[in-house]
Parts: C-alpha cells; structure tokens; sequence
C-alpha cells in the first residue's frame, strides 16, 4: 500500500499534471518543426504559453439557439475528469488518493469524459459539432471494452484493484514483460480517450473542426488543455500499471516515476506522427472482431498464473 501525501499533494499533483501536459505539447512541437525542415528554437517551449492568455481575452462565439449551459459543463469536465482520475496515481511510494478501487476510479473519471464531450458537441447547436460528438461516441463504444480488459489484466496479476498493490506486486518482473498486449491495448485507448492522433476522428478537417469547431476564447483552451491533460493523465496511470512505478536503480522513487510517464508521453506523441487518422466505423469493427477477443485472452493469462500459484 502506497503512502498518502499531505493536504498540498492535491495542489502539486494537478501542477505535475499540467507541466507533463506542457512538456507533450512543446515536444509535439519540436517533432511538427522537424518534419516540416524548421530549425528548433529555443523559444519553443514559451509558445504554447502565449497562447493561453490569447485565448483567455478572446471573445467566445455564441450560435443562436445554443444551449450555454451545458456547453460550459461539458467543457469543464473534460480537464477536470484529467485531474480527478490523476489522484489515485502514485508519484513515487505516495498518492493522493491511494482508493481500494483505484484502477475503478480511473476508469470512472475515464468514462465521464464521455459526457463531457458529449455535451461539448451537442451545447453549440451546431451540426459539425454535434458530428464531433457522435464520433466520440462511436469510437467510446469502440475502445472502451478492451481499455477495460486492459486495466483489469494487471489488477488480476497483483490481486488487487488498488494501485499502490499492483506496484508492489511488480517487485521482481514489471508487468509490461508478461503483459505486452494489455500495455499496447492500454496505450491504444490512451490515444482514444484523448482524441489524439490517430484517434482524433471527432475533431476532423473533413467536419471542419467538429468538437473543436465552435469552440473558442476560454471554451477552445478547456478542450484544448483537457485533451493533453487526459494523454498526460493516461502516460502517468501506465508506469504504476505496467513499468514498476517508481522502482529503479539509485534515483528517488518520484524521479523514476517522473521519467517513465515522460517517456510514455513522448512515445505517444511520436505515435501521433506515424498512424493515420482512423476511421470509427472501420476501428470499431476491428476493436470489438479483433482486439477485443485478444483482450481477453490477455487477462487469462495472469489468472491462470494467479490460481497456479495457490
């Protein structure tokens, strides 16, 4: 069992969050200049902070008919459900939330990002919008039970659905060596969850910009900020899940905690550059033919080994 941190983890821990998100975008960046033949500045990692307060002081568009209200709340919940499903990962030996059912309340928090999204497409009144939404839907029911599968694989190996225990169960062999497949169905549902790169069908050109369409001003940076949120919040869950936590030869547990979600984050983002764009209606036939039965099969294995060793 994890340690709990002090009342000022609730603040540090969502701080961490934002800077993992921050160090996903200026190294999406850095990759999106290299591949257009543009030198790498060191002003890089400024840019995205100029953008916050251009959007802070930019007016919101407002459509006729567009219900405000639930537009505003499904925005907010998007980086809100981030943060939410981040306190029960453990930097390090401690968490701010070490929950017997953590890997429940991430995916929990996981899921709330449906609605979320959901009432982002649907508050503008807009058409490309509410497409937006529709695709997110199509592509939850898609993802979502082989994510499930995925987080359960390594629950049924420690025993346990808190994830301070399944850190302490990796003692020897991270799971990642015994468990590939669910690390990759894992990573799979990260990009998914987050709308990011191959997954990011619901803000598609072809839907001229669809969730993100009709956003603007504070809305647009909510739903811009949630989606790296949610990829960084995902990066971190993996290292307790799959990669031992903090274990690791003579740094602090936090350091080793801090390195690993970095290294996940920038596979995804250079994933990001190397998958084309997925459609739902293809990726759900192959979610729930293919993937999922793979899933499954997954998570028999640490059963098995489970009930032998009794």
């Amino acid at each position: 069992m994890g340690e709990v941190t002090p009342w000022w983890g609730l603040f540090a821990v969502p701080a961490l969050l934002v800077a993992f998100a921050l160090s996903a975008v200026v190294c999406d960046a850095a990759l999106s200049a290299r591949d257009a033949g543009r030198p790498i500045t060191m002003g890089m990692p400024v840019r995205p902070l100029l953008e916050v307060p251009r959007l802070l002081v930019a007016q919101s568009r407002r459509l006729p008919a567009s219900d405000v209200p639930l537009w505003r709340i499904g925005v907010i919940t998007v980086p809100v459900a981030a943060v939410l499903a981040v306190l029960v990962v453990p930097v390090g030996n401690t968490a701010v939330a070490d929950l017997a059912v953590g890997v429940v309340w991430f995916n929990a928090m996981e899921v709330l990002t449906w609605a979320g999204l959901w009432l982002a497409g649907w508050g503008p009144n807009a058409v490309f919008s509410l497409i937006g939404g529709y695709r997110f839907l199509a592509q939850g029911l898609a993802y979502e039970l082989p994510l499930m599968f995925a987080l359960m694989t390594p629950a049924i190996g420690a025993e346990s659905l808190r994830v301070g225990d399944i850190v302490a169960a990796q003692g020897r062999l991270w799971f990642v060596v015994w468990m590939p497949l669910a690390f990759v169905v894992y990573l799979a549902g990260v990009l998914a969850f987050s709308f990011f790169g191959c997954f990011a069908y619901p803000t598609g050109r072809d839907i001229a910009g669809g969730l993100l369409g009709e956003a603007s001003g504070a809305d647009r940076l909510l739903l811009s900020a949630g989606r790296w949120l949610l990829l960084a919040a995902g990066s971190a869950m993996a290292v307790p899940l799959f990669l031992g936590g903090g274990s690791g030869p003579v740094l602090p547990a936090w350091t080793w905690s801090v390195i690993k979600t970095l290294a996940v984050l920038a596979l995804l983002v250079w994933v990001r550059r190397r998958l084309p764009l997925i459609r739902a209606d293809r990726y759900v036939e192959f979610a729930w033919v293919v993937v999922l039965p793979l899933s499954i099969l997954q998570a028999f294995v640490p059963a098995l080994v489970v009930l032998n060793s009794r």
